[in-house]
């Protein structure tokens, strides 16, 4: 039976992974290049957090070796964020959207051997179901946005790595340090890129300590602030009423609200095929299919902290 607070929470939760899909969506109105992006977002979300007493205590208060260790997930988070708004730019808002659907069947082949749980056969068999849908997206796109499906995947690859360490280490320590402290560990993993980036992937690479100008610095207030600090505060408040069965659900609909977000303020419908539509409705059927077994698998509290926790951070 649902109470008001139940309520008001799914309510809660469904806003925040609104303002997860415009993270997309502001990717494609930010002019900067991929690298520069997500620089400026991550510094942003830093630069606030560090004007909270109660982030200072807890990281002081925090073991070298954990400190470590959130850094070591905080470059994995900034690759990710490098590679999914390189897709948005080398492709577009829905295809990189798409691909980061890949993440959960990824992370149920993944977690096990980074959280030394068991294998589940049944994982296997979702991720080799999403083999079709990823064939059809491919084929349902131009060819001039393979290269933006390529970094795609390999956003979602490390989401699934970031996302089963951060379950691993769940109760290290306090939310918004851990977020403090990985993000900040990604500002300078990007930092020591930025000089190998045009030799590595020039799409990527510009200018870091160039301020942005014009309309990009709205907007990357809003995706650093509005997108990132917002609905994790949100989130947080929302997962104290509802079970992680129930948020991991709401949380699979990010993929959706911004494929229909790109569609409605893009157009991005007329450059996609109804094959690539095709493509994600089976990709977004495995992704719901692992929700339901992961529901009917019981998670424990600490499991449901870490699934907002990863989520909060790659978006």
């Amino acid at each position: 039976m649902k109470t008001p607070e139940t309520t008001r929470a799914l309510w809660q939760i469904h806003f925040c992974v609104l303002l997860w899909g415009f993270t997309a969506i502001l990717g494609k109105l930010i002019t900067l290049p991929a690298l520069p992006l997500v620089w400026w977002r991550m510094l942003i979300v830093v630069a606030a957090l560090a004007l909270l007493p109660r982030v200072w205590r807890a990281l002081r208060a925090m073991p070298p070796r954990t400190r470590w260790a959130y850094a070591g997930i905080g470059a994995l988070v900034a690759l990710h964020w490098l590679t999914f708004y390189g897709a948005i730019k080398l492709a577009n808002a829905s295809v990189a959207a798409t691909c980061i659907a890949f993440a959960t069947p990824m992370t149920a082949l993944v977690e096990p051997a980074l959280t030394r749980q068991r294998f589940r056969p049944g994982d296997l068999l979702l991720g080799l179901a999403a083999l079709p849908g990823i064939w059809l997206v491919v084929g349902g796109v131009p060819s001039g946005m393979h290269a933006g499906i390529a970094s795609g995947v390999v956003s979602a690859l490390f989401v699934a790595l970031f996302s089963s360490l951060n379950k691993r280490m769940v109760d290290a320590g306090d939310a918004l340090t851990v977020t403090a402290l990985e993000l900040g560990a990604g500002v300078l993993t990007l930092s020591l890129l930025a000089p190998l980036m045009p030799l590595l992937v020039p799409a990527f690479a510009g200018p870091l300590l160039v301020l942005p100008a014009g309309l990009d610095v709205l907007w990357l207030l809003v995706l650093a602030l509005a997108c990132t600090l917002l609905p994790f505060a949100l989130c947080l408040v929302a997962l104290r009423h509802l079970s992680a069965f129930t948020a991991q659900l709401s949380i699979n609909l990010e993929p959706v609200y911004a494929i229909l977000l790109a569609a409605l303020l893009f157009g991005e419908q007329q450059e996609l095929s109804p094959r690539f539509y095709g493509g994600v409705a089976i990709i977004l059927a495995v992704v719901f299919a692992q929700g339901l077994l992961a529901g009917r698998r019981r998670p424990t509290h600490a499991e449901q902290a870490a699934i907002s926790e990863a989520h909060h951070v790659a978006d």
